[in-house]
This record gives C-alpha cells, sequence and structure tokens, in this order.
C-alpha cells in the first residue's frame, strides 16, 4: 500500500506545485497549475463537463435497464438462466478489446451498426451518422459501447439484491392488493437500497475515470469531443510533457471522487434508528 498508493499520491501532490520539463528540471511555483486547471483557456473544464456527460449517460442507461433485466430474470422463466448466462459475456472482455470492437462496428465504411440502421429505414445511407468522426456523436458513440459492456454488471448487482428480499413480504403484500408496480416500488427497490447505492457509487467513479473505451475508440477526438479528465491527464503527461500540470489536475480529480464517494455513501452508512 505505501509503495503503490500512498507514495505515488504523496509524490503527484508534490509534484503538482512545480513545473517540470522534459528534461526534469523542476521550477517551484505554487499554485500556477491550479488556477490554470480553472482557467477559462487552458483549463480542464470542458473535459469536465465531457465527464458529467458521460456519467449521467452511461450510468443512467445502465441502471434502468441493469434494473429491468433484473426484475425480469427474478421471475425465473424458462430459459432465463441459459439467456442470464449469454448476457454476463461482456463481462468476459477487457475494455480495451471492447472498445476495439465498437469501433470497427460503428465505422461508416463499414460498420455493421449503420449497416443495420439503414437497412431497417432509419438511416437512408451508412454515411448519414458518423459516430466516431463527428464531434456530436463521438461522445454518445463510447457511451453505448460502455452501456453494452458494464449494464450486465448492474444486472447481477441488482438481481444479487432482489433475491435476498424476504419472499413473505411479497406474499403479504399480495394480500393486502398490492399490484406489480407497487411491489417494485414500495417494497422491492427500498429493501435493496443499500445494493442501489454501492452499485451506484462504484459505477460513477468507475466511468468518472474511464480510459480505455474512449482511447480505443476515438482517443478523444474529435476536436476533443470526447475528451474526458482521464483523457486530458493522459495527454498532458504523455504528450505535452508536463508532469506538474497532470499532477494538478490528478489531484483535483482524487479530492472530487472521494468527496463525492463520502457524501453518496454518507447515507448507506448511517445506522438505522429503530
Amino acid at each position: 500500500m505505501g509503495i503503490f498508493l500512498v507514495y505515488p499520491i504523496i509524490k503527484m501532490a508534490v509534484d503538482s506545485f512545480f513545473s517540470i520539463d522534459i528534461t526534469g528540471t523542476r521550477e517551484f511555483i505554487g499554485l500556477q497549475n491550479y488556477s490554470r486547471a480553472f482557467s477559462s483557456s487552458g483549463g480542464f473544464l470542458k473535459q469536465l463537463k465531457n465527464t458529467m456527460i458521460y456519467i449521467l449517460f452511461a450510468v443512467g442507461f445502465e441502471t434502468v435497464l441493469g434494473m429491468l433485466f433484473a426484475l425480469i430474470f427474478e421471475l425465473n422463466h424458462k430459459g432465463s438462466r441459459l439467456v442470464r448466462s449469454f448476457m454476463m459475456s461482456p463481462l468476459m472482455i477487457a475494455p480495451l478489446v471492447a472498445g476495439l470492437i465498437w469501433k470497427l462496428m460503428m465505422s461508416s465504411s463499414f460498420g455493421i451498426v449503420n449497416e443495420l440502421l439503414t437497412r431497417i429505414g432509419i438511416l437512408s445511407k451508412p454515411t448519414d451518422i458518423l459516430w466516431l468522426a463527428n464531434p456530436k456523436w463521438a461522445l454518445i458513440a463510447c457511451c453505448i459501447a460502455d452501456i453494452w459492456l458494464t449494464t450486465p454488471y448492474m444486472m447481477l448487482m441488482f438481481l444479487a439484491g432482489l433475491q435476498g428480499v424476504d419472499s413473505s413480504l411479497l406474499e403479504a403484500s399480495k394480500i393486502d392488493g398490492a399490484n406489480l408496480w407497487n411491489q417494485i416500488f414500495k417494497i422491492k427497490i427500498p429493501l435493496i437500497k443499500g445494493v442501489l447505492l454501492t452499485a451506484l457509487s462504484v459505477r460513477i467513479i468507475d466511468a468518472a475515470r474511464t480510459f480505455d473505451i474512449i482511447w480505443a475508440m476515438t482517443e478523444g477526438g474529435p476536436n476533443s469531443s470526447s475528451e474526458t479528465i482521464s483523457i486530458v491527464i493522459y495527454k498532458t503527461l504523455t504528450r505535452f510533457n508536463n508532469a506538474g500540470y497532470a499532477s494538478a489536475m490528478a489531484v483535483i480529480f482524487i479530492v472530487v471522487l472521494v468527496v463525492f464517494t463520502l457524501i453518496f455513501m454518507q447515507n448507506l452508512w448511517k445506522p438505522r434508528k429503530y
């Protein structure tokens, strides 16, 4: 923990107060890197906006779809176990590989996505939507790949929580006249609140620091339209050799995620009052 977590974080925090060139020469500049990060010119406010859009779009759809599939599979219809096993297959694929797969699928030249949309009549020709070359669609395309990859994880978490709900409560609610809608929103979801908050917090943090899928599909382009905080930190460090500025952005990013986690999970950790 000291070697691989504590020391790197301390080193990163110290470097954020310096200007470090490609030769390793260090010059103390105080809080200039932090002020630059929040400035309108040269800052990473655009990347912060892209990251928030990515989180809201991807995690929102994953939560809704994951809960929907979990409720369906909880009914345990014939063949549901086989279908559930197939749905878990994306979790076996590395995010980088998933990004490369979706990059090929969304190609306007030979991608299967536009070809299918054309055949069913949504598009007039495959080049109508340039998923990875159009700034309006690039970030959404990355979100779609993330939704496909991670929805099974949310489904698995919610299904585990639903299977732990006491069946006697559901039987009692049926006797009292509760319909399926009431059972879902007044009994099942409130009872798995802990699982729901845990899954959401893990996915939000994971989506906020997403790198693999976006890098494989667009590398943050075109014109930085799909560039998130993780991408800009990586580019600042490796392409522009500005370790001090990259460290400052990373420190801000870590602080934001830690504060979010503490606030988001506070209700989950709060002891119940009887």
